[in-house]
């Protein structure tokens, strides 16, 4: 059953690549239906891969193979939350190791220039204090980081 609603994501041409990648990298992902061009188009040719439906973290998403045009941005990221240090290292890291780019408060880009946040759910848990001096503790400590560090967050949550 088609989902109600989708992301669709651009790629110039590795849709699929990316969607294998998630698959293999994120929990509940995985690749489904991979449907073929049925005639040339502007950037490809027919029998080329077009469409790439696949599921990140349970969120059903498109590749569409639609050429050079459109890049990705920061405007658009997925934040995964994370329940420890060890899988916010392992996503990051797959993520970063891959080709792809650390940023700041733990933001990373993937190598098709997707971008991702791997947020701990202890620095949400920390920054939802209603002990405002805490918030700002551990707002002030996530400033100072590109990748999450757990201990770090803790520490600046305990003051």
């Amino acid at each position: 059953m088609t989902p109600k609603n989708t992301i669709c994501l651009w790629y110039d041409g590795t849709a699929l690549e990316a969607a294998q990648f998630y698959a293999k990298t994120f929990p509940d992902s995985s690749v489904g239906a991979v449907h073929r061009a049925p005639s040339d188009y502007p950037d490809g040719k027919e029998g080329q891969v077009l469409v790439v439906d696949f599921t990140v973290c349970g969120i059903p998403c498109m590749g569409l193979n639609g050429g050079p045009m459109f890049k990705h941005s920061e405007a658009f990221s997925f934040q995964i939350a994370t329940d420890d240090q060890a899988e916010t290292d392992r996503l990051w890291n797959a993520i970063v190791d891959n080709g792809g780019q650390e940023s700041a408060c733990g933001w990373c880009k993937d190598k098709w220039g997707l971008s991702w946040q791997i947020t701990p759910r202890a620095l949400t848990d920390a920054l939802a204090s209603p002990d405002r001096a805490v918030a700002k503790r551990v707002f002030d400590a996530m400033m100072t980081m590109h990748k999450i560090d757990v201990a770090r967050i803790e520490a600046a949550r305990r003051g």
